[in-house]
């Protein structure tokens, strides 16, 4: 909180300053402004204890470095399962899109040669029957007997030759779409497992300095709960106050120079915002008289480079070009 308090102190002093006709004054085409910073707080969607923290507060990382970890142990293991579920799932879809395996198929082939056989037997007894019973050798019972078994025999053969070519079909068209909406269900959730593993990890968005770091190995963390405050160099901006009579001669794209005592050269820059309110005005209804004293805030981004010799809260002097 100590950087945002130093910040409205000198944005106060600045109004103050120029609206009082301070330091600064139209004339010189000179104001006081200070630098502001636009932090990213980098946080975690999952709760979990600080395992490790791989930065340190003051330390410039590039885009992608390891910011930190948080602790993940039942994460991944939701991730294994759900991992184990869809390999089970897609084999189930797989193994009723190519029917029954080779030997299964092989066992009713062995049924059905078994069947054919009998039929033969049963039919060439059938015929030795019938010429017996016409020569009176037999009995009607007995060739009534026959002619059932063979009718079964030959029944038993069609019924395999049906239950072989069933089991080389796949499966019905409704018991794989049904199976692979499961395979889609098992997808979804291993997506969900992959996505939360992922979130107990953070890297830096963008390249910049480590601005500070909230919690200590082995803290725990909640869910949305910042642990590293980074400040990328296009963040950094510099706010400056104007008087109502200069305003019109300001736009977008406008360069300024900053200059700061300790710095080496002035940094360049360029104004990015013109406020259409004023950031002050006296307890009196407007006036000829009283408009001057209305000032209005500018924003300013110099180029990253240079950006990064700035530190918020710094006091500069702007001086417009």
């Amino acid at each position: 909180m100590a950087p945002i308090c130093r910040t409205s102190l000198l944005a106060a002093a600045a109004v103050l300053s120029v609206a009082a006709g301070g330091c600064s004054d139209s004339s010189g085409r000179s104001y006081q402004g200070y630098v502001e910073g636009e932090f990213l707080y980098l946080a975690s969607s999952q709760p979990g204890r600080l395992e490790h923290l791989a930065v340190n507060r003051g330390q410039q990382v590039g885009q992608g470095t390891p910011l930190f970890s948080l602790e993940a142990t039942e994460e991944k293991a939701a991730q294994q399962q759900a991992q184990q579920q869809l390999a089970v799932t897609e084999a189930q879809l797989a193994d009723l899109d190519t029917g029954k395996r080779a030997p299964e198929v092989a066992v009713v082939q062995a049924q059905l040669a078994q069947a054919q056989a009998a039929a033969q037997k049963s039919a060439l007894q059938r015929e030795r029957d019938e010429t017996q019973y016409r020569a009176g050798g037999i009995s009607r019972e007995q060739l009534e007997a026959t002619l059932a078994q063979a009718s079964s025999d030959a029944a038993r053969v069609s019924e395999l030759g049906s239950q072989l070519e069933v089991a080389r079909l796949p499966g019905r068209a409704q018991q794989l779409r049904a199976q692979s909406r499961q395979v889609q269900a098992a997808r979804a959730v291993l997506e969900q497992a992959d996505w939360k593993v992922g979130e107990k990890s953070m890297a830096a968005p963008r390249a910049g300095l480590v601005y500070d770091t909230l919690f200590r190995e082995g803290e725990w963390v909640s869910a949305g709960n910042p642990v590293v405050q980074m400040l990328p160099p296009e963040n950094i901006k510099v706010r400056f106050f104007v008087p109502e009579t200069v305003l019109g001669s300001l736009s977008v794209g406008r360069p300024v120079s900053l200059h700061c005592d300790g710095c080496a050269a002035d940094v360049p820059a360029a104004v990015t915002y013109v406020s259409s309110q004023a950031e002050y005005t006296p307890p009196v209804i407007y006036s000829n008289e009283t408009r001057g004293k209305l000032v209005y805030m500018i924003e300013a981004h110099p180029a990253p480079p240079d950006a990064a010799k700035l530190h918020p809260g710094q006091p500069l002097e702007v001086r417009l070009k």
